[in-house]
């Protein structure tokens, strides 16, 4: 299948949003692979992004650590507006790569829309937190495909995760 532009081959699964929609997640030990990018204000350059995840995803590979294509999971947080965060999953310590554990508890929903919705989404996402009773700690997003396969998809799904 190609993009609609005819000049790319699509590079994204299809996403399931049942996977994540209004689910709650309890992870001990899950491996991330670590890097950083630089941004303004939110919102990081999409050339650096691009090249970040696929040398990340390069890199899993090369060790034997990349997931199934199903359980691809990318977040980024960010800190401040300067700096983002990313984490890519892994199944297991991937050599040069700062490799972190997430243990806890995490609560996602699913979105649809532009990458600039996310405060947006954020606060849509209190009523379902409140409705667990939990209190949030920190939010991370994973944007389920590129832009060009969201436009191929017709959706540009994101799934915030709060660790709570």
């Amino acid at each position: 299948m190609k993009h609609q532009d005819g000049n790319n081959v699509q590079c994204c699964p299809k996403f399931d949003p049942a996977k994540w929609n209004e689910k709650n997640s309890f992870w001990k030990d899950k491996l991330f692979i670590k890097d950083t990018i630089p941004q303004i204000f939110h919102i990081p350059f999409p050339p650096l992004l691009g090249k970040k995840m696929a040398r990340m995803w390069a890199s899993a590979q090369a060790a034997g650590a990349a997931p199934a294509l199903e359980d691809f999971l990318f977040l980024a947080t960010d800190p401040s507006p300067w700096k983002s965060e990313l984490y890519m999953a892994v199944t297991k310590e991937v050599p040069n790569e700062k490799t972190v554990k997430f243990t806890g508890e995490f609560l996602s929903k699913v979105f649809d829309g532009p990458y600039n919705a996310v405060p947006k989404w954020i606060e849509e996402m209190e009523p379902f937190i409140v409705s667990q009773g939990k209190i949030v700690k920190k939010y991370y997003v994973y944007f389920t495909t590129c832009p060009k396969c969201a436009k191929l998809y017709g959706h540009n799904y994101a799934v915030v995760f709060a660790e709570v």
